[in-house]
């Protein structure tokens, strides 16, 4: 396996459409306590409005970036900013998501790095908010490492068959 330094990071755009729901779909399979959205719920999305929502590769407010080695697409992470003239100044991140057999190999800081780089570049980003499960130990020591920082908490935000999940609220300050 290669490197990070040796792995493909690129935009999505509607020609991934197949791809991208493909590697989402396992996300929410093998990791439900992870996601807000349920396989069930992603199975009910069609090609077409994936394509939509990947577009063309020109919205720099919202983007889902992959990471590739040669053919095969192993990560994801999706970065959009927020709507309305009073959240303009926010942008959240959402879907990080590395294929089991590539975890800790530094995809997933590559991924998210890249998607920090382009945030900074958007005009008007001064935050970039999260969240993570409290039990998601490995992602949360992965965003403090790059500088975000809990500021809440959102107690029982995810109910999974029988289970709860807490999640931790991260802000990163690129300005203000």
């Amino acid at each position: 396996m290669p490197p990070a330094e040796q792995i493909e990071i690129r935009r999505l755009t509607a020609e991934d459409a197949h791809a991208y729901y493909g590697l989402r779909l396992e996300a929410l399979e093998h990791e439900p306590l992870a996601f807000n959205e349920s396989s069930e719920e992603h199975r009910a999305i069609t090609i077409e409005t994936i394509e939509q929502k990947l577009g063309s590769g020109e919205d720099v407010d919202s983007f889902v970036l992959g990471a590739f080695t040669e053919d095969l697409f192993i990560g994801m992470v999706g970065f959009g900013r927020l709507s309305g003239d009073k959240k303009r100044h926010r942008a959240v991140i959402w879907g990080v998501y590395v294929k089991p057999e590539w975890r800790r190999k530094g995809i997933a800081r590559v991924l998210l790095s890249e998607t920090l780089e382009r945030a900074k570049a958007v005009p008007g980003i001064e935050q970039v908010v999260l969240s993570v499960g409290t039990d998601q130990t490995a992602a949360r020591k992965l965003y403090e490492s790059l500088a975000f920082e809990v500021y809440g908490r959102d107690a029982r935000t995810l109910k999974v068959a029988d289970r709860y999940v807490d999640e931790d609220l991260m802000i990163l300050w690129l300005a203000g």
